[in-house]
């Protein structure tokens, strides 16, 4: 048999390349449930920065910061795309990562953003998403983008993240039901029909939010859009892996037994994960 021919080999060496994803705690793992689901071949190296979480509440400076030692942390593996899926760097610093990186970056905020102006009726769109997302307005100019026409109501949620941290994210649980309902009122007040869960630990709430929103309210899981431009990103350029099935690694930033405590419920499988603690702060 004929070798391949050099051009095959090294697309089968892209092919072969991890996917890198990063997050400011768990939440990221709703995006990694995403991907592999959608491209089961492929290998994903995850990073949660739990020691640091939430990000929602830090400086521009600081989150640059910190998202350049996630990208720092990711780039010692072989990767041929990398997924913010971090709802507050995206909004804040995607550019700038994008800009320093030799490898494609896809964020949660422009195909969570297409995917709403695709799905909504009456053209008034909800986000729900951390303080620093909200007050960076980067999804109001990805809506003006698509459409300008678009009436778009943004609230801050602080609380969803440390709650869903910590488990509270079932129905039945009060604390999660009264922040919820607290939360949600204006957007229900401006008679959204669609509501962009901007933040990847929020697919987690999704069943306590659409209780509140009601079945007529569409919602839209930054997490799952991500991994869906990921991947037809990785189409386009012929760079799908090859291989029966991929591997997941973790990393995180803290314990990683509190990683582990929580990894399968973001996951939405059964048994621990392995998962392996650095120090960010050398990156």
């Amino acid at each position: 048999m004929r070798p391949p021919p050099a051009d095959a080999k090294e697309e089968c060496l892209l092919d072969a390349r991890a996917i890198g994803v990063f997050d400011s705690g768990l939440g990221g793992l709703t995006a990694v449930r995403q991907l592999r689901r959608l491209m089961p071949s492929e290998n994903i190296i995850y990073f949660g920065d739990t020691a640091r979480v939430p990000y929602g509440n830090r400086s521009r400076e600081t989150l640059l910061q910190y998202a350049r030692q996630d990208m720092r942390f990711l780039s010692r593996f072989q990767l041929k795309a990398a997924v913010v899926a971090c709802g507050t760097v995206s909004s804040n610093c995607l550019e700038e990562l994008q800009a320093e990186s030799a490898i494609p970056i896809t964020g949660v905020v422009e195909p969570a953003a297409a995917r709403a102006a695709a799905l909504t009726r009456s053209g008034r769109v909800g986000l729900v998403a951390t303080r620093a997302s909200v007050a960076s307005g980067a999804y109001e100019r990805a809506f003006l983008r698509l459409d300008p026409g678009l009436e778009i109501k943004a609230l801050a949620c602080p609380l969803f993240v440390p709650l869903v941290e910590e488990g509270r994210c079932r129905p039945g649980d009060v604390v999660i039901e009264t922040v919820a309902r607290e939360y949600l009122a204006p957007l229900r007040e401006a008679g959204v029909d669609t509501l962009v869960l901007g933040c990847t630990h929020y697919p987690l709430l999704a069943e306590i939010i659409g209780g509140v929103m009601g079945p007529d309210t569409a919602l839209v899981d930054v997490g799952a859009e991500a991994a869906r431009s990921c991947r037809d990103l990785l189409a386009r350029r012929d760079a799908l892996a090859d291989r029966p099935a991929g591997e997941a690694r973790f990393y995180t930033s803290d314990r990683a037994a509190n990683f582990q405590r929580l990894a399968a419920l973001f996951l939405g499988e059964d048994g621990a994960v392995q998962v392996e603690q650095v120090d960010i702060s050398q990156y």
